[in-house]
């Protein structure tokens, strides 16, 4: 039976620290509140687009797996912030890398993102559709984010990780999936304004309020992350202490706790990012994975659980059982640009921004990124 192995790995986090201390220069908070009831310390901040982050990320995952861009049949893009919604992202990714022989489509289930797009990619290679896939989980939050609401201001940030999918007879890859999803409560985790519904609803398109109810959201998180947990374990038909790891989406240590101890997992064979980088959505369990891998923490054949959930209230897990080789075969030297400011300066920068858009009805502020809008050719047409 055909399967879709994970070949290739890459991550791209912008270099930019925003720590706690600089979130309390404009909120009122310090680092021991948010630490305590979230475990960040930091995140990080783009200086670049979600493409451009991608673009990196992309190229070290085909290093990784030995391929080449124009080998590649499928790029998936992950994300709950992309740069626009026609045309989509994907195919400016499939643009930069050179990928011309690629279907390119994005995927938003916010936070499960990625993992939607790894059982959508892996479907395809089982059923013959493609043999090799690109799957991107990728977020820019902060040009979105609502700066000076607590709630939410301290808990997200930006990054991106790749993997690549091949075919193989080998019994790797997705052992085990279950998706699904609380609609019912897809009112307690919204943005408004970033979407067609707003302009006359009392948000401005492009300004944003954020809805977060986060005490049902931690409730409704633990509940599907563990009924799906225990459902891809009893279908793939190992119990928990056949679990090597558990990489789970990283939006609060409190859940990632309590999903741990539901699955009869113990936390010293959790994967834990959260304090380093926030919840960064889409990105947050394949920037985990790389960082894994790159720790030494995934051995080879290693079975891992992924379990995650995110807006709408999307939900799932997945059981998969890593390959035999955990180092690259090769590297790409793809870099991002220099940052030159920090992440505080470009948060408050956004904040001017939001503000300025607040007292004028034109939006004279401009968009985030204008040095980084054009999508440069790559140099062959043949990747």
């Amino acid at each position: 039976m055909t399967q879709a192995a994970i070949t290739g790995w890459g991550k791209c986090m912008p270099p930019a620290v925003l720590r706690n201390e600089d979130l309390a220069t404009f909120l009122d908070t310090d680092d021991a509140w948010i630490t305590q009831r979230t475990g960040i310390r930091e995140r990080r901040v783009t200086h670049v687009l979600g493409s451009e982050l991608a673009q990196v990320a992309a190229s070290r995952a085909l290093a990784c797996a030995g391929l080449a861009a124009k080998d590649l049949d499928l790029v998936v893009y992950g994300s709950c912030s992309s740069e626009e919604a026609v045309p989509n992202t994907a195919s400016a990714l499939q643009h930069r890398l050179g990928a011309w022989s690629a279907a390119a489509m994005d995927l938003n289930t916010a936070c499960t993102s990625f993992l939607y797009g790894l059982s959508s990619a892996s479907a395809m290679i089982r059923a013959g559709t493609v043999r090799n896939a690109l799957v991107v989980g990728v977020e820019t939050i902060s040009p979105f984010m609502d700066w000076d609401n607590r709630n939410v201001a301290v808990l997200f940030g930006d990054g991106c990780a790749a993997v690549v999918l091949q075919a193989t007879e080998r019994d790797e890859g997705i052992l085990a999936d279950k998706l699904g999803c609380y609609a019912d409560a897809r009112g307690i985790l919204r943005v408004r304004g970033h979407g067609t519904t707003y302009g006359n609803r009392g948000v401005s398109y492009g300004d944003t309020l954020w809805d977060f109810d986060g005490q049902e959201i931690f409730k409704r998180a633990v509940h599907g992350m563990s009924e799906a947990s225990a459902h891809v374990l009893a279908k793939g038909g190992v119990t928990p202490d056949a679990v090597d790891l558990v990489v789970p989406h990283q939006a609060n240590l409190r859940i990632i706790e309590f999903v741990a101890k539901r699955a009869g997992v113990p936390m010293e064979r959790v994967f834990v990012t959260v304090h380093k980088y926030g919840n960064m959505s889409a990105a947050t369990v394949p920037v985990a994975l790389v960082d894994a891998i790159e720790e030494g923490r995934v051995k080879p054949g290693a079975l891992i659980l992924t379990p995650a959930f995110g807006a709408g209230l999307t939900w799932c897990s997945h059981l998969i059982r890593f390959g035999e080789r955990i180092t690259p075969l090769a590297t790409s030297d793809a870099e991002l640009p220099p940052c030159e400011k920090t992440a505080l300066e470009m948060v408050n920068a956004l904040r001017a921004r939001k503000d300025s858009r607040g007292r004028s009805a034109a939006g004279l502020a401009g968009p985030a990124f204008p040095e980084s809008v054009a999508i440069a050719a790559p140099a062959t047409a043949s990747g």
